[in-house]
């Protein structure tokens, strides 16, 4: 089978497509035929060494998977050849998603939403999952309560967005002016152009000086240093980046705020919770642009160009007939 393989740590350009052996799937495990993965933060900061302890050389990187099962070891009772399933890869452990096949543990892949393509659904496994697991099970974000989404057009706060108003929240979220109606579109309440106007201003003039009940920062730096100035009375900050820098919580406590960090684990629960929003016409992901597996270079050289204008994720159509 067709893989990029990371020889070396470094950037866009250093993978390189090879033919190595396709997996065999052992107990409980699934082979997948790989027909489409998506390109997440996470990727290019393994590529670049980021993880350099986690990820031994020469490795198959990338986390997001849609296909089709096209074999199933013994033991696996949920899937037979021939279903299309979703999943994430299980994160520094095995290979990765950026070939045409793939073999994964049987609990943690779900049966895909019929209404996606083989491309949406690539483009939700991982962002979807860190989504649900911040706002549901971290921040337990309620009906009524309201959100401050951070980088709601990127590919994880788009889909925030669509939770969140799913949940019954109102939303508020940080765009350029640019992506106005595309944030709106998506269900957010409240947009706030971060490069006009200052969003600690904006969130306590619409809330009347209360602030929010939760912030989901996908940005880090200021955004995170400044979440207690916007944030209700026992409210609650959900951030899924690293800290770059001591933080002063003085504020927080002020507030008796709760601060959560999200790395996502992988199971099939969170798959069929979002799984059941697509069916029920909640949340649909957006693709803003898609590469060919051979092209998976540029691809990373995109995502990492600051204000490069996407909206929603970067899709790879490991499946050539899925490019049009």
């Amino acid at each position: 089978m067709k893989a990029q393989i990371l020889n070396s740590f470094g950037g866009p350009n250093a993978f390189e497509l090879s033919e190595v052996p396709k997996p065999v799937p052992q107990a409980g495990q699934v082979l997948v035929r790989v027909h489409a993965t998506s390109i997440n933060p996470l990727d290019y900061q393994v590529r670049r060494g980021d993880y350099v302890d986690y990820v031994p050389l020469p490795a198959i990187t990338g986390h997001d998977v849609s296909g089709v099962v096209e074999a199933v070891g013994p033991g696996v009772t949920s899937f037979v050849p021939g279903d299309e399933v979703w999943y994430t890869t299980q994160i520094f452990e095995g290979d990765g998603s950026y070939a045409e096949y793939h073999v994964a543990s049987e609990s943690i892949i779900g049966k895909k939403p019929a209404s996606l393509s083989h491309l949406e659904a690539a483009s939700l496994t991982l962002v979807g999952g860190t989504v649900w697991e911040a706002l549901v099970g971290r921040a337990a974000l309620r009906v009524g309560e309201s959100i401050l989404i951070h980088g709601g057009a990127g590919g994880v706060g788009h889909v925030a967005i669509q939770v969140a108003k799913a949940i019954g929240a109102r939303v508020f979220t940080t765009v350029r002016e640019a992506n106005f109606e595309f944030a709106r579109g998506l269900g957010a309440d409240v947009v706030i152009d971060y490069e006009q106007e200052d969003y600690v201003d904006a969130v306590l003039r619409e809330t009347d000086g209360q602030g929010v009940d939760v912030i989901f920062d996908t940005i880090g730096g200021d955004t995170l240093t400044r979440s207690p100035d916007a944030l209700a009375q026992l409210g609650r900050v959900v951030s899924i980046v690293d800290i770059a820098k001591p933080q002063n919580l003085i504020q927080a406590w002020s507030k008796n705020a709760s601060y959560h960090f999200v790395f996502t684990r992988q199971n099939r629960g969170k798959l069929d919770e979002l799984k059941a929003l697509v069916e029920r016409g909640q949340l649909r992901p957006h693709v803003g642009a898609i590469y060919s597996l051979a092209d998976i270079s540029s691809a990373h050289a995109l995502l990492e160009t600051p204000n490069n204008g996407l909206r929603g994720k970067i899709a790879i159509a490991v499946e050539p007939s899925l490019i049009s």
